[in-house]
């Protein structure tokens, strides 16, 4: 009896040690050289001469853990049907982030990997700018610019109910201000009513960037403004800001994004400041990803 009791105890503990060794191995398969071979070495991205394009293909040349990686460029709306399908199915994906943006009001499970080298920098910024003479010309229009501010939120609320909708981020951006005069009043104070006075904003073609152009334009319109809205590439942008042949734009990203542009036009604007704070870009991935940096990736052999 004793010797058959101890040849139970004997299979019941490698029975169990069996099971953990498996456990193990499942945990295992979910480390991150498995992600990095998963999602065959690269990164889901966006548009090529965007901004986080740019610095994410800085970061592929700075980290040794991305060495021999790509960054796939297709387009915004074919990134978030990548990022759809793979939440939808728990599966790896890495993608070029940024917020404000609509992915973020939607999933609540997405995070932003670890940048210890700082390619992405900490936050950034969204800044406006005007023409030098704005404020001469156009003063009502430009106190507008310059007490234009708002929150995160605000933004990425825009951008979710467009998706949401289907309808066009313009309309969803002038009902948001119908739906809140108090933060409108606060940017309208003390400017005065004009009589089809024209000014053109000019604006990169991010959903995010419409948002805030729009939202600016419908409050201008309201003072009795001619608004036009131009929406052309980041280059554009600020060389339209620069020679004079847009009033002013609210699509400048800061410190990171356009930082090319920022130094290049710089002292050809006027800097008004930021009109969102918390902005951040970076790669981004969903939680159920046990990996925290960029630096746990694995270069590809």
């Amino acid at each position: 009896m004793k010797n058959n009791f101890l040849l139970w105890t004997a299979l019941i503990i490698i029975v169990m040690l069996t099971g953990c060794g498996s456990d193990k191995a499942d945990s295992s398969a979910n480390n991150d050289e498995s992600y990095s071979e998963a999602v065959e070495h690269i990164i889901t991205g966006i548009e090529p001469g965007a901004g986080i394009t740019v610095t994410t293909e800085e970061a592929v040349e700075e980290y040794d853990s991305l060495e021999g990686w790509k960054v796939d460029q297709s387009s915004t709306p074919a990134m978030m049907t990548q990022l759809d399908e793979a939440i939808e199915k728990k599966e790896p994906i890495i993608v070029t982030g940024w917020n404000p943006h609509w992915m973020f009001a939607k999933y609540e499970n997405l995070k932003y990997l670890k940048d210890p080298k700082g390619v992405y920098g900490e936050t950034e910024v969204i800044k406006t700018l005007a023409r030098k003479e704005l404020k001469k010309d156009k003063p009502q229009a430009y106190k507008i610019l310059d007490q234009f501010q708002w929150e995160v939120e605000d933004m990425e609320g825009i951008m979710l109910k467009a998706q949401e909708s289907g309808k066009d981020i313009a309309v969803v951006a002038k009902k948001w201000v119908e739906d809140h005069p108090d933060v409108v009043s606060e940017w309208t104070k003390g400017v005065k009513d004009v009589d089809g006075v024209e000014i053109e904003l000019v604006t990169t073609q991010w959903g995010s960037e419409l948002s805030a152009t729009n939202a600016v334009a419908k409050v201008m319109s309201q003072k009795g403004f001619d608004v036009t809205i131009t929406p052309v590439d980041v280059a554009v942008m600020y060389k339209a800001v620069a020679n004079g042949d847009a009033d002013a734009t609210v699509a400048v990203w800061m410190p990171i994004t356009t930082k090319e542009f920022y130094e290049k036009y710089e002292g050809d604007f006027i800097d008004l400041g930021a009109n969102l704070k918390g902005a951040k870009i970076g790669l981004v991935v969903p939680k159920y990803m046990d990996i925290d940096s960029i630096e746990d990736l694995k270069p590809a052999e």
